[in-house]
């Protein structure tokens, strides 16, 4: 049998228990890179402060950097999977993490904080969801959105798990020793799983001369892409999403001090949030396969902007609170693998590590963006009802533009099933 009739017959066939075991470690390892550079920066920025006597602008400023030089790398990251590079991307990149975490456990200055988080910059573009979001489309054309769907389901416990860990690691050790460890985790776990679980692009020898047909196929996709309607309207769908989850999550709590919620109904809040998205990505694992996703897309799109409405009106009311953190947290929990899988559904599969690279950057702007945007109408206006209402009419121009893409694309070619 040919080279390529085996691609094909592996393409056809269904997903063994190494492909599981593959999925599964993948997972693993996305668990432990979120955990370890996403989640663990709040709890580890007030004892920093605290040691160094650095400022909150500060401290906050190098992380929007980080997610800014995130945002920059996406798209040649993204673009080199395309090219088959994905172990080669991912590996440096868990390298690249766990050489940050320890340069800023031994920061001394704010220069090298920063250079720290330029650094976990490109690791996170290079380890977090899009990689190997575009790693399981290429490898696994039939079955990616049941894969991608396992993959975040398991990734939405890092804040679960790291959140306490860290904070544990910080009250025994400090700060600079928990950082040794968050970095020992990413050499330990991330590093290994992506070494072994992610085909070589050398695997497979017979593959090599299409490899320049490859490219130039990618790089025609990418092209078409930047003419496409559908495209555009996904980009401002997901720019104007993340800006407004990221407002929201940095300001959530000062918003419901502002009111007088008292501490129990505050912390019941927020702690509703992590289970929300995970059952949310529970229920689309389990009953996804028989849903169009640019239905559950619709579902999502409409559910965070009613989950606004909800925050608005809700007062000090407890049972309002609680309603909205479901809701956000679920529409946050599905948003992930909708990010994940539209694009191919709506668009094609061809050079798809680039085009999730071109959508990632603007989105990750507006997350570096976006709470300090809040933080200014806040300070304009003295109070968070103007940040509420901007944020809520922010995502009526993300649901707006992801029915665009929808219309747009029932109107030029067929969905795929």
């Amino acid at each position: 049998m040919s080279s390529g009739d085996e691609n094909a017959s592996e393409k056809t066939a269904p997903a063994d228990s190494h492909d599981r075991l593959v999925t599964w470690a993948l997972a693993l390892a996305q668990l432990v890179s979120w955990g370890s550079v996403y989640y663990s920066f709040s709890l580890l920025v007030v004892p920093m402060e605290q040691t160094m006597g650095w400022s909150r602008t500060a401290t906050n400023a190098a992380l929007s950097v980080g997610l800014l030089v995130s945002g920059f790398a996406a798209y040649p990251i993204g673009r080199w999977i395309d090219h088959g590079l994905g172990r080669r991307v991912m590996v440096v990149g868990s390298v690249i993490a766990a050489a940050m975490l320890l340069l800023w456990a031994g920061a001394q200055s704010l220069t090298v904080l920063f250079v720290a988080w330029i650094g976990l910059g490109i690791s996170m573009a290079a380890t977090f969801y899009d990689p190997v979001f575009a790693i399981v489309t290429h490898r696994y054309p039939r079955s990616f959105r049941t894969k991608i769907t396992l993959v975040t389901l398991v990734a939405g416990f890092a804040s679960t798990v790291f959140i306490p860990l860290t904070q544990l690691l910080v009250g025994s050790v400090g700060w600079r020793t928990s950082l040794v460890v968050l970095a020992a985790l990413n050499l330990i776990v991330s590093l290994p799983i992506h070494v072994l679980a992610i085909r070589s692009s050398r695997a497979d020898p017979g593959t090599r001369p299409t490899n320049g047909a490859v490219k130039l196929a990618n790089d025609a996709a990418t092209r078409r892409a930047l003419r496409s309607p559908i495209f555009w309207a996904l980009a401002v769908c997901f720019t104007a999403y993340y800006a407004t989850f990221a407002a929201l999550t940095f300001h959530l709590v000062p918003l419901m001090v502002e009111r007088g919620v008292s501490n129990a109904v505050l912390v019941t809040t927020m702690a509703l949030i992590g289970p929300a998205q995970v059952a949310a990505r529970a229920v689309w694992f389990t009953f996804g396969r028989t849903v169009h996703v640019s239905t559950v897309g619709i579902i999502i799109v409409t559910l965070f902007p009613l989950s606004t409405v909800i925050l608005i009106t809700a007062g000090h009311s407890a049972a309002l609170l609680w309603l909205f953190a479901l809701c956000y947290g679920a529409a946050n929990g599905m948003m992930t693998i909708l990010r994940g899988t539209i694009v191919q559904d709506l668009m094609w599969t061809e050079g798809y590590g680039a085009l999730s690279g071109m959508l990632s950057f603007p989105s990750n702007v507006a997350k570096g963006i976006a709470p300090i945007a809040a933080a200014s109408i806040w300070s304009f206006t003295h109070g968070y009802v103007a940040v509420e209402w901007t944020v809520f009419l922010v995502s009526i121009l993300s649901a707006i533009a992801f029915f665009v893409a929808v219309r747009v694309s029932r109107h030029t070619q067929p969905m795929a099933a």
